[in-house]
Parts: structure tokens; sequence; C-alpha cells
């Protein structure tokens, strides 16, 4: 509705001047982006001990945790901690 009504073009550069993308460098460092998703992202339940051993390993790993936990990020195992580590970590900041 928005685009209806204003100048052409004016939509996208009020997008991306307002919306800082985050530097995502060290993903394509991570392990985690040569294992797959399933270790990351388990079935409710399941253990996410294997990855867990995965992110020791990784160098990348503080970079991780630094943007899972400035974006919020609800599910999976970043960092090398879970969905309830991250949170007790936030509520103790």
């Amino acid at each position: 509705m928005i685009e209806r009504f204003s100048p052409r073009g004016t939509i996208l550069g009020m997008y991306t001047d307002t919306i800082s993308t985050p530097d995502l460098a060290w993903q394509r460092e991570a392990l985690c982006a040569q294992t797959g998703a399933d270790f990351f992202f388990p079935e409710p339940g399941s253990s996410v001990r294997e990855a867990k051993r995965i992110c020791g390993m990784c160098e990348m790993r503080m970079a991780c945790l630094d943007y899972a936990l400035a974006n919020d990020e609800r599910f999976g195992v970043w960092g090398g901690l879970s969905e309830k580590e991250r949170l007790q970590l936030r509520r103790a900041r």
C-alpha cells in the first residue's frame, strides 16, 4: 500500500538506509557451515551433545554466540549454547 503512494524507488532506499546488515563473514569459516543444520537444529527433546562438541572445536564460536545474542536467536545451538542456556545468559546480563 505504501509503495502505491510513494515516489518510485524511495521504499528500497528507506529500507536500506534504516536497517543495518550484520557482518556474517564468520559464517563461512564456522564448522557448522561444513556440517549441516541437523545437528544444530535438532527435533524437540533430541540431544544437542554433538552440536556442542562441534562448537567446542570451532574458532568462530564467540562470533556465533555474539550474533545469536544480538539477534535474539530463539532456536538451535549457537556458539555452543542451547536455547535455554542463551536465555539464562540473557537474563543474567
